[in-house]
């Protein structure tokens, strides 16, 4: 009863919600979130550095997130970088000295906090040529006034960041009088007018008073109150600015302090200042609004206006629209010759016409249209996602539940769409799907929760991509061996597919190619196995089962690849050599050279050889019928299966258990080429030998094995945000949702690009050899021009 419950609940969901219903709805709520989204924007305004001066809240307890975009963590040289020949000065009382060290700490980490607490503090970093200075004002008076006054006048140098605050002084001589609240607003009164005329030229912030910790303040302190401290607020807010509303030139109100205090201010030492980890968030604060626009970082999208098109962008753009335009022509023209041929009853004999059949060159060229229409909007929301201001990003931020909880869900998910296999083969189309699937499910699961900072978590995921790589090497040697098919347009077939998305998004996404490093990496290890096969000798099945001797000779090649491999793994210079070659170099250069594309190619570097001796002496023993394969018989017999078993799982666990004691990335990074080949083993076997486990499979892993690719494409830019740095905000205010909204349109748009590369492949790449060739002189021809528009667009940055 409960197996009919179980078949009868599959059905009902797989009749009520097709793919193709998905996607409608998936597109529905893409025009509907854009539409909210720029109506949002153009409400409340599109300028991020006012959500990063004033809103935000805690992820965990030390993490600040800014309302609706990414904060870069800047490293000392960065900072350099940025301020570099800069003038800083911090003016006001003891909290805004502790910003200041705060600040200073960040371009030189080394630094102290000494010298007189009620006195001005310089610092000078004389290799980035930047000042820094602290300037004791503790009360907004005349004082204050004088010297932001003397920056105004043409003879004195202006700061380029000028960052003041003052309030809780005169609360505490004053005993909070309302007097001296009503001279604050006086002295404020007269100073606003000075800073707005500074904030033409430089870049002035007014720091709002945090609240305090009544309960821990001294007996001298009492008196200053988080009431005071508001009347004090709402008065500075009230009138800085208050002259210059429709000006660009603004003093910026750093009010963000306030909602960091609100949460942290309890460990405060005295119940006044904040803790030191709240310091640093504002400093850090500091440091994003005015550095990300100079240094524009790819983790810090606040306060990074929207880049602006390159050439070969603008050619995307204007091809797509060309496409559109031009397949909504066709299909109108198609539409009303139908409409003029539909077939009608013949008066005379009573017979029906039969319409006029179209072409095969008009119908191939609206599918080729159809395709790029469809391509067009698909990059259209790409871009939106990833390089407009349009949606919103965030940073991501580790939890273990965050992680783990998600893989217990596609796990039950996987095991309740279990079914029987067609075939009973070891590492079969279905079981490779499977496998592919929930190993991109972890994958994305790894990325946008940020488990990259888990160290055990992050060497089972390298695993999991040198699994993906082993399945590379199994596959394409399988084919070659059993086929003997070594014709360009498997060649082709297999690049097309493996490329063309990564290309667009090259294109469309300005970024260069190793910057999707694993399309890279599988297309130059498929091109090393055809290589080996392919050249003189050709060694193929059937040839070797007339002779055995041939078998040695395979063998002697695998050999020669791995030396080969093990020559260029340790020899970075001449690795680098041969990808330094120019046009090679414009596909695997990162930041102007190759050390990134020898560091991924290195971490796997013999897991696909590994792959490929599996297949032969798995095909050996299939040949020679060494192995059992049948509907649920073990792969041995039961004592070899046995034993096989028990070796498999105890390897398992002991990879596991080494990967959680290791103890920094370095370390395990250097072991994992060898040792990861243990546990994709002990998978294949544990999941093999039983008959029973390899005669079933789960079909919602399988969907997602045969759109994995996609999957690993796409979430660079419409699932993750920022180059996968941060996660894309749909719904803000409510992450869960947001993250189920977020990635149902992400798989259906993976879903369909696999869709529209498997139709273009056939289109692009025919099976006509003559044609073939054709094509390829146009794909050529393409490449060139990229190449000259990329050499053009190069040499206008510089």
């Amino acid at each position: 009863m409960a197996g009919l419950a179980y078949t009868l609940g599959k059905r009902e969901i797989n009749y009520y919600f097709s793919v193709r219903s998905a996607k409608a709805l998936a597109l529905a709520a893409v025009l509907l979130l854009a539409a909210c989204h720029a109506a949002s924007r153009r409400y409340r305004g599109d300028d991020t550095c006012e959500y990063l001066l004033s809103s935000g809240r805690f992820l965990g307890e030390k993490v600040w997130q800014p309302h609706s975009c990414m904060m870069h963590k800047y490293k000392n040289s960065e900072a350099k970088s940025c301020l570099i020949d800069k003038h800083i000065v911090f003016l006001g009382d003891s909290r805004i000295r502790q910003l200041f060290y705060s600040f200073i700490k960040i371009i030189n980490p080394q630094i102290k906090e000494e010298g007189n607490k009620h006195g001005n503090i310089p610092f000078e970093d004389k290799s980035a040529s930047i000042k820094v200075d602290f300037l004791w004002y503790p009360e907004v008076n005349g004082s204050m006034r004088q010297r932001i006054k003397s920056w105004t006048e043409g003879s004195v140098a202006k700061p380029h960041i000028i960052v003041a605050g003052a309030a809780t002084w005169s609360i505490k001589i004053h005993n909070g009088s309302n007097e001296a609240l009503t001279q604050y607003k006086i002295n404020i009164t007269s100073i606003a007018p000075l800073l707005e005329k500074l904030a033409k030229s430089s870049d002035v912030y007014w720091i709002l008073q945090d609240p305090v910790y009544e309960d821990m303040l001294s007996e001298s302190r009492k008196m200053i109150t988080n009431e005071k401290i508001d009347a004090y607020n709402e008065a500075a807010v009230r009138i800085l600015n208050s002259s210059s509303r429709n000006s660009k030139a603004k003093v910026k109100v750093f009010s963000v302090s306030k909602l960091i205090a609100q949460e942290t201010i309890m460990k405060s030492s005295d119940g006044l200042h904040l803790p030191e980890s709240s310091r640093d968030m504002n400093a850090m604060i500091l440091m994003n609004v005015y550095c990300n626009k100079i240094m524009k970082p790819i983790d810090g999208s606040c306060c990074q206006p929207q880049p602006p098109l390159t050439l070969i962008q603008k050619l995307a753009f204007c091809f797509f629209t060309l496409s559109i335009i031009g397949y909504f022509v066709i299909s109108l023209i198609h539409r009303n010759n139908y409409r003029k041929n539909k077939s009608c009853t013949d008066l005379e004999i009573g017979e029906e016409k039969k319409p006029t059949i179209n072409t095969p060159s008009v119908s191939t060229l609206e599918m080729l249209l159809h395709c790029f229409c469809k391509l067009g909007l698909i990059m259209t929301y790409f871009y939106l996602c990833d390089r407009a201001n349009l949606f919103m990003k965030e940073n991501k931020f580790y939890t273990h539940s965050s992680f783990f909880i998600p893989i217990v869900y596609i796990l039950v998910l996987g095991v309740f769409y279990t079914e029987n296999t067609k075939e009973t083969k070891v590492l079969n189309r279905e079981q490779t799907d499977e496998w592919k699937g929930w190993m991109q499910l972890v994958i994305l699961i790894y990325h946008i929760s940020g488990a990259s900072t888990f160290l055990p978590v992050y060497m089972h995921i390298r695993v999991l991509v040198a699994a993906y790589l082993f399945q590379t090497g199994y596959g394409h040697f399988s084919y070659f061996w059993i086929k003997g098919d070594f014709g360009v347009y498997r060649v082709c077939q297999v690049l097309f597919r493996l490329n063309f998305l990564v290309v667009v998004l090259c294109i469309v996404m300005d970024r260069p190619y190793q910057f999707y490093y694993f399309v890279p990496l599988v297309t130059v290890w498929f091109m090393i196995i055809y290589a080996t096969l392919a050249m003189w000798p050709q060694i193929v099945q059937k040839k070797a089962n007339g002779n055995c001797l041939w078998h040695f000779g395979l063998l002697l090649k695998l050999i020669c690849l791995l030396a080969c491999i093990y020559f260029l793994s340790y020899s970075q210079g001449a690795f680098e050599k041969v990808f330094s070659f120019w046009p090679l170099s414009k596909c695997f250069e990162l930041n102007g050279n190759v050390y990134e594309w020898w560091f991924r190619w290195k971490l796997d570097r013999y897991v696909v050889f590994h792959g490929m001796l599996f297949a032969f002496i798995y095909l050996a023993l299939q040949k020679h019928q060494m192995i059992s394969e049948g509907k649920g018989d073990p792969l041995f017999s039961s004592r070899v299966s046995n034993v096989l078993l028990f070796i498999s799982i105890v390897s398992f666990l002991t990879y596991s258990i080494w990967a959680s004691s290791c103890k920094n990335k370095a370390e395990c990074n250097e072991l994992h080429p060898s040792v990861s080949v243990v546990q994709i083993l002990a998978f294949i076997l544990i999941r093999n030998i039983p008959g029973y486990v390899r005669s079933v499979y789960s079909s919602f892993f399988a969907w997602f094995g045969k759109i994995s690719l996609e999957l690993f494409i796409c979430q660079y830019h419409i699932w993750l945000a920022a180059d996968t740095k941060g996660i894309l905000v749909l719904i803000p205010g409510y992450p869960m949702f947001n993250v189920i909204v977020s990635t149902f349109i992400f798989v259906c748009v993976a879903h369909e690009i696999s869709q529209i590369t498997n139709d273009l492949a056939q289109i692009v790449v025919p099976k006509d050899n003559s044609t073939l060739l054709k094509r390829l002189l146009c794909i050529a021809g393409f490449f060139s021009g990229l190449l000259f528009f990329s050499a053009m667009q190069e040499q206008s940055r510089h």
